[in-house]
């Protein structure tokens, strides 16, 4: 009897429209509905004021976006194996906190005050994880009392007067306020991007068809990589006629794409996504939950850590407000909303990225109506409820084809 013949490599004949249906019909909505979203909610603002869309505001909006998106980085790694933390409001205040105090009253460089306090919010994740993952506290329980604690101790450190000034023009504060004023820089980040995913979509095409699995088609990469560099270069000219490329947005993109890699190119990202799909499964297939559990944690403790920093940036001081619990449920709506499954094993880093875009710009669009604060809470209540809502419908419909 001869050899049954090797399946030939073949191409997802369906290409981007082809896929879109697919996806749509099986429930994986991804981030469509809050990219739709968002360019509704520009699209109203814009109309009801034309400033919306005007280079000085969406530059400072690109600033705001990126203290509390790093939080929500963070907290998309912790959401992914199905846990939650509750404390990252409290110990970005913390990191802010120990930055200042430091700095400020104890005379430490600033580069190493902001190492230090980077390397608290790891700590302080790694303590997290340790009773979650050692003595099977759940995650929640830990965190929440990590909420208490660290913000009693930050305001401990804060002192009586609960506020500490940092240095307007040290190296903390300009991490806001630095621009790159040369256009090449902004339109050499828009370049990069396109470029980099290209050569990504590329190499995984080229090792797909190798392996004879289904592959995208050239015409479909070229069509993502087109629409991924419209955005890019329009962002970019946006940018050059106010002030240039921000330092802080600079710092963000790059982060999060680090992070995006470390998630969906490495075998550690795998082991996150698999113990999100199912903890007994997961240790089946040889992850080290314990491990994973860990370094969630600590990932989350660390970027809420640098988050903090970026917002004390952005005022030049540490206050008591400072970690607040409106901090912490803005970066926890802004993955959800971003497409980011509460249940585990759904999400990246970029739906953190969407989901800050729309909290922010709720926010900017709500101030230049001069409307109430309270009306924003309201609405992102809702938006954060729809995204829910859509999230378990999505997972309903997987189930029902057997896709979850």
């Amino acid at each position: 009897m001869s050899a049954r013949a090797p399946v030939p490599a073949r191409r997802a004949e369906d290409g981007v429209f082809g896929e879109f249906r697919r996806r749509l019909g099986s429930g994986e909505l991804g981030s469509l509905p809050v990219v739709l979203g968002l360019i509704l909610l520009w699209a109203v603002f814009e109309i009801l004021n034309s400033n919306f869309l005007s280079p000085r505001n969406l530059s400072n909006l690109s600033v705001d976006i990126v203290g509390t998106g790093l939080i929500a980085v963070g907290v998309v790694f912790v959401l992914l194996i199905g846990e939650i933390d509750l404390s990252v409001g409290s110990v970005s205040g913390l990191a802010a906190a120990a930055f200042a105090v430091l700095n400020v009253n104890e005379g430490l460089p600033e580069w190493l005050a902001l190492v230090i306090a980077v390397l608290l919010g790891a700590l302080i994740g790694v303590v997290h994880g340790f009773f979650f993952a050692r003595f099977g506290v759940p995650a929640f329980v830990v965190t929440l009392a990590g909420l208490l604690a660290w913000n009693g101790l930050t305001l401990y450190l804060l002192g009586q007067s609960g506020t500490i000034n940092l240095d307007d023009q040290g190296l903390v504060a300009k991490l806001t306020s630095y621009y790159f004023h040369d256009i090449a820089a902004a339109y050499g980040l828009a370049a990069l991007g396109p470029t980099a995913f290209f050569l990504a979509a590329y190499r995984d095409r080229w090792r797909r068809k190798a392996a004879a699995m289904p592959y995208r088609p050239l015409h479909e990469i070229a069509v993502r990589t087109g629409a991924i560099a419209v955005v890019a270069f329009a962002a970019a000219y946006v940018l050059n006629r106010f002030q240039g490329l921000p330092l802080a947005l600079l710092i963000f993109v790059v982060l999060v794409a680090l992070l995006d890699v470390l998630l969906r190119r490495t075998p550690y990202g795998r082991s996150v996504y698999a113990l999100g799909g199912g903890v007994e499964a997961a240790r089946r297939a040889g992850v080290r939950v314990a491990w994973v559990r860990i370094s969630v944690l600590m990932v989350s403790g660390t970027m809420a850590a640098l988050g903090g920093l970026f917002l004390a940036s952005r005022i030049t001081s540490v206050s008591q407000p400072s970690g607040s619990a409106i901090l912490l449920l803005n970066a926890l709506a802004a993955a959800v909303i971003g497409g980011t499954s509460l249940f585990g094993g759904h999400g990246r880093t970029w739906c953190a990225v969407l989901g800050i875009l729309v909290i922010e710009s709720l926010a900017s669009g709500m101030a230049l109506l001069s409307i109430q604060s309270a009306l924003q809470f309201m609405i992102t209540g809702g938006v954060l409820l729809a995204a829910v809502v859509l999230d378990s419908l999505s997972r309903s419909s997987q189930k029902t084809r057997g896709r979850a």
